[in-house]
């Protein structure tokens, strides 16, 4: 069972106390930052499934930081936090890229349950298996386009190459045999020579996503089984 990891932005301790409380007691795992600038640059190094983001921070507007990580690539759902009901500013958020918002002050069951929406929307049983846009940390996959990216990287990827991201993308953080992969991606049985097509193409498609090809932190490989994809 996954536990989902939130980032929570807040720079009131006892907001952010509270908030943490509800949170690990609701199942997450929570990391809190004070600082918009801290908290975008976790965002782009640890990948959190949700972050929680309040509006009035001691270096700068939410609404920056929150377009800063979009910038960035960072494509996790966005909950901003803001002390105004003003129709402008909930607007504004949005098209700084957030996904939801809520005033303070506001209800600690509202905001859970706001979460537990957007996880589900994002990763449960909401999110369709066969989405055109999937997310694996800051690598993102458009199938009807046929592009994929990583940061604000455009990746080559050729047809198969993009079928097998896709399928591991499917199924972030599960060990897959080549077997599984083989038949998945190439509609082949698995022997010793078609294994080895499997091994051929992971190798190709990690020196194109791959920060450092010889040191994967996408594509993992699991001894004796096959491979992963950390989402």
């Amino acid at each position: 069972m996954t536990t989902y990891h939130i980032l929570l932005i807040e720079d009131d301790p006892g907001i952010a106390g509270s908030l943490q409380t509800a949170l690990i007691r609701d199942g997450y795992r929570v990391h809190w930052k004070d600082h918009g600038a801290d908290g975008v640059a976790y965002a782009r190094e640890h990948n959190p499934h949700l972050i929680i983001l309040d509006v009035r921070l001691p270096d700068g507007s939410g609404f920056d930081f929150c377009r800063q990580m979009r910038q960035a690539g960072v494509h996790q759902p966005v909950i901003i936090l803001t002390v105004h009901s003003d129709e402008v500013d909930k607007v504004l958020g949005l098209e700084m890229g957030a996904d939801d918002y809520m005033t303070k002050p506001f209800s600690l069951r509202e905001l859970l349950s706001r979460v537990r929406a957007q996880i589900r929307r994002s990763y449960g049983e909401l999110a369709a298996v066969d989405s055109d846009m999937l997310y694996a940390g800051d690598l993102v996959i458009d199938r009807r386009r046929g592009n994929v990216m990583r940061g604000d990287k455009i990746i080559n990827v050729t047809p198969t190459e993009l079928r097998l991201l896709t399928y591991l993308a499917q199924h972030p953080n599960q060990v897959l045999s080549r077997g599984q992969i083989l038949d998945a991606v190439w509609g082949t049985e698995s022997s010793p020579d078609t294994e080895q097509v499997v091994t051929v193409n992971i190798r190709r498609l990690r020196e194109k996503i791959e920060l450092n090809p010889s040191d994967p932190d996408l594509v993992l490989t699991v001894p004796g089984i096959g491979y992963k994809l950390i989402g």
